[in-house]
């Protein structure tokens, strides 16, 4: 199921890489895992998948202590949900980006628990930019300023920005906000701020992972469109 899954999501992916006149190597695929258990991970894995994203520090931390071993060595893990400050220590020497840095207070005990391994981390800053009340990250005229700031701290690295972008059964509804989050990219990155790289846009998941890679996302996080339907009950 997943290899046939993948199949017709990297269909998916040049199709839209083409209309946008963009290279399939420009766009990273993400499987967002939470909730799978490890053997379809690893069948994943087996498809060729070496991105897996998670939302829960605790979950994130079990799976890598199963799955991070000589033959998936090439693994990598991205924390993708709101990340609490209490849960920072046990991740920030262990995944490749922190997608979801919402906030001041989040990116400075990143950087107290990365200076106490003697890391860096890799981060993206979290935009809210539709303005829904019940998503993180930070609002769209927040976002320069806050850039600037967490710029400043020296085991941090700013990769670029991530969006959740709203539910909705019609993918053209999030296009404008997609095409916000490019445009803000572009501005901050016209800003030359040191310690800024700001390559990486992260946005578009099952629903609406093409209109996303039209409108310039370099990660697209997809899990139902990979693992199926997910089972909460477990």
């Amino acid at each position: 199921m997943i290899y046939n899954n993948l199949r017709k999501i990297e269909e998916n992916i040049i199709e839209a890489c083409n209309k946008a006149g963009r290279n399939r190597d420009e766009v990273t695929l993400i499987a967002v895992s939470k909730t799978q258990p490890i053997d379809l991970i690893e069948e994943a894995l087996e498809a060729g998948i070496v991105n897996f994203g998670e939302n829960k520090v605790q979950e994130l931390v079990s799976k890598i202590e199963v799955l991070n071993e000589d033959k998936h060595k090439d693994l990598k893990w991205h924390m993708i949900g709101h990340l609490q400050r209490n849960k920072v220590k046990y991740i920030v020497d262990k995944v490749s980006l922190i997608h979801s840095v919402d906030s001041i207070r989040l990116a400075k005990q990143i950087e107290k628990e990365a200076r106490k391994r003697g890391v860096t981390v890799d981060v993206l800053i979290e935009v809210n930019i539709a303005g829904d009340p019940d998503k993180f990250g930070f609002k769209e005229e927040e976002v320069y300023s806050a850039t600037l700031e967490i710029s400043r701290l020296e085991h941090i690295n700013i990769k670029g920005l991530m969006t959740v972008a709203p539910y909705v059964t019609d993918p053209e509804e999030n296009r404008l906000y997609f095409s916000k989050m490019k445009q803000l990219s572009v501005d901050i990155k016209a800003k030359n701020i040191d310690n800024v790289i700001m390559d990486t846009l992260s946005m578009g998941m099952t629903g609406d992972y093409t209109v996303a890679i039209e409108e310039g996302a370099t990660m697209v996080r997809i899990g139902t469109g990979i693992f199926g339907e997910r089972d909460y009950s477990l």
